[in-house]
């Protein structure tokens, strides 16, 4: 466990660490095959390693049922700090079945790699339907967050974690920046307030502008990408990632700007979610953090803003990072310049905004998004990605 000496603190006042040292990795090692295994999917694997890196700090493990049904009742844990998402590990009745309370359980990945231990301090049943409604506002199966949870066994496992080893990222290594490293780094550059970015999507015109007028105000930039499991038709991690360096080296000041991924699983949750991804990036050591129209948002189940009424709900002390909330932003034809409903006296008819859908349409039939919506530069990157899914 780091002790905060610098910057923002993280969540709860401590930045955990749950990686294994050499002498822990070896003695569970030993022990690998007399420990009864549990197979994690994508989104768990991605959770054990937050866990394990402090990114969601101050949690040590899976919740306990007392923490579980706190959260999803009124987004705080029974020692009263905030927290709006549940954090859990589901399995079948079949897997939890032969697992005793106060025993170790082996980790392993989808490959059935021993990735991690977790000391099972609790098994317990959970109502999946409470859940949805409570976090998700509704219990659609359509909804991708939803049909995840209903998926899903039906008993949580909760306990302490170890993370064996902290592997680099098969794909990115070198933007695999930790919370204690990002702080670590935020300190080296002198900069005292820092402003978070969450994304799924390929960088735009809206994104670059209200990153830009979130740079005016603070002393960097920490644009931060998720890269764990999302659905199926978002465009890819690796994509995205070309996007953001070719945008960081055309059009950003480059140092006052860090891009590093975000090791987790999006979960659309909307709302519930923007309070997650801005506690997220507190421990990462970030003081501001920008929420847009829809944040986490999927489809129509959310209100275009309830992503920034929701932090209303909190009092700003116990979430301890700064929303910077944004309009929707476009491209205005007639003072032609991006701005918002704010800035700009257009009409509905001068402004040029797309939604991810119509771009992935566009670049399915070969052609670009215009300059006013996504950079040039971007648009091909995104054209050539979407051709070679297509198999031209």
């Amino acid at each position: 466990m780091t002790t905060h000496t610098d910057g923002i603190a993280p969540h709860g006042g401590q930045l955990i660490n749950r990686v294994a040292t050499t002498a822990e990795r070896e003695e569970f090692l030993a022990q690998a095959e007399y420990l009864p295994r549990v197979r994690l999917d994508e989104r768990a694997t991605s959770d054990l390693i937050a866990i394990a890196i402090g990114g969601y700090s101050p949690l040590k493990g899976f919740m306990e049922q007392e923490d579980y049904e706190k959260v999803v009742d009124d987004m705080h844990m029974v020692n009263g700090l905030a927290w709006s998402i549940p954090v859990t590990l589901p399995v079948s009745e079949e897997v939890a079945e032969p697992l005793k309370e106060g025993n170790w359980v082996r980790l392993d990945d989808s490959d059935g790699k021993f990735i991690g231990v977790l000391e099972l301090t609790q098994k317990y049943r959970y109502n999946k339907a409470h859940e949805a409604i409570n976090v998700y506002r509704t219990d659609d199966i359509n909804h991708p967050g939803v049909r995840v949870l209903y998926e899903q066994g039906a008993i949580n496992l909760a306990g302490p974690v170890w993370l064996l080893q902290r592997d680099p990222h098969p794909l990115f290594p070198k933007y695999q920046i930790d919370p204690a490293e990002s702080r670590k780094l935020f300190k080296e550059k002198g900069w005292q307030t820092i402003v978070g970015f969450q994304t799924r999507n390929p960088i735009h015109r809206a994104h670059e502008y209200i990153q830009k007028c979130a740079l005016e105000v603070v002393d960097g930039l920490f644009l931060h990408p998720l890269v764990g499991a999302t659905k199926s038709d978002d465009i890819p991690a690796d994509v995205r990632m070309r996007c953001y360096e070719i945008m960081l080296e055309k059009y950003f000041p480059k140092e006052r700007v860090i891009l590093a991924i975000n090791p987790c699983s999006m979960r659309y949750a909307g709302p519930r979610e923007a309070i997650f991804h801005a506690i997220l990036r507190k421990n990462y050591g970030c003081t501001h953090f920008i929420v847009g129209r829809d944040h986490a948002g999927v489809g129509d189940y959310y209100g275009t803003y309830d992503g920034q009424k929701i932090f209303d709900e909190f009092d700003p002390q116990e979430l301890g990072i700064v929303p910077m909330k944004f309009e929707h932003a476009f491209y205005c034809t007639r003072t032609q310049q991006m701005a918002t409903s704010k800035t700009s006296p257009s009409t509905k008819e001068e402004r040029i905004h797309l939604s991810g859908t119509k771009v992935r349409e566009m670049l399915r039939r070969g052609e670009l998004p215009p300059p006013e919506f996504s950079r040039p530069e971007v648009a091909a990157e995104l054209a050539k990605a979407m051709m070679q899914a297509n198999g031209n």
